[in-house]
């Protein structure tokens, strides 16, 4: 479903120093699949999922989703491919202030034809899904962190995408909420063929995945040494 290609990126980083973001990743995702990339910070997570989320070009390689290179589409057309085909959930809850839950998680539907009334009848059986029933009404302010997550899992999955980017989604939860969005991610992943990635620098994140790739200086490694007390995927 989702193929990068030999993707490289470099900045210079003053004088003739460059900072090589990414230096050659490959990498592949099937759909239902939750594939972590896993590396500490500056190795090159941010960079590679701005580059997969069409935001920025990379200096050379490919990204082709569903059969389509995505890194070289227009401005118009890579608006479609994050607003219809691709979800995104952060590490920081990106919710509108004073936005009742039910229309932050129909934010994306609102931008195409899809009437408020719509958007909501869309939305709702995900929101009940991920446990948010009886909060539909309730602002950000009126959510915990675990509750305004999901919002943003339900926001990223209401267009029903073919791809998911969860960038540290857990990184400003507790023990026990980073296990309960990990499991919700895994779920809809697996009952909805979406492919995901995962991008985290904590190890337990890393082991809800179907499989993890390490990322170090803009590589991916082949060992894992910092990974070996990884658990297996929770159950």
């Amino acid at each position: 479903m989702v193929r990068l290609n030999d993707l490289v990126k470099h900045y210079p980083s003053g004088g003739d120093d460059i900072v090589r973001a990414l230096d050659g990743v490959s990498m592949a995702i099937d759909s239902g699949e939750l594939v972590a990339l896993y590396g500490p910070s500056g190795s090159g997570k941010t960079t590679l999922l701005t580059i997969v989320a069409a935001l920025m070009p990379p200096d050379s390689g490919s990204v082709v989703v569903d059969g389509r290179e995505i890194t070289s589409l227009s401005t118009k057309e890579a608006g479609r491919y994050r607003r219809f085909e691709l979800g995104y959930v952060s590490q920081a809850p990106d919710l509108l202030p004073g936005v009742p839950a039910i229309d932050n998680a129909a934010l994306k539907l609102f931008g195409t034809r899809v009437g408020v009334r719509e958007a909501h009848r869309m939305v709702a059986p995900l929101m009940e899904r991920l446990g948010l029933g009886d909060r539909m009404r309730h602002r950000p302010d009126e959510l915990s962190a675990g509750e305004r997550q999901r919002v943003l899992i339900a926001r990223a999955l209401s267009t029903k995408p073919r791809l998911v980017l969860a960038d540290e989604p857990t990184g400003s939860l507790d023990s026990r909420r980073s296990r309960e969005v990990l499991s919700l991610l895994t779920e809809v992943c697996a009952e909805q063929e979406v492919a995901m990635l995962l991008v985290t620098h904590d190890p337990q994140a890393a082991a809800f995945a179907d499989r993890t790739e390490a990322l170090s200086d803009g590589r991916i490694v082949d060992h894992e040494p910092d990974m070996a007390f990884i658990s297996p995927r929770p159950t």
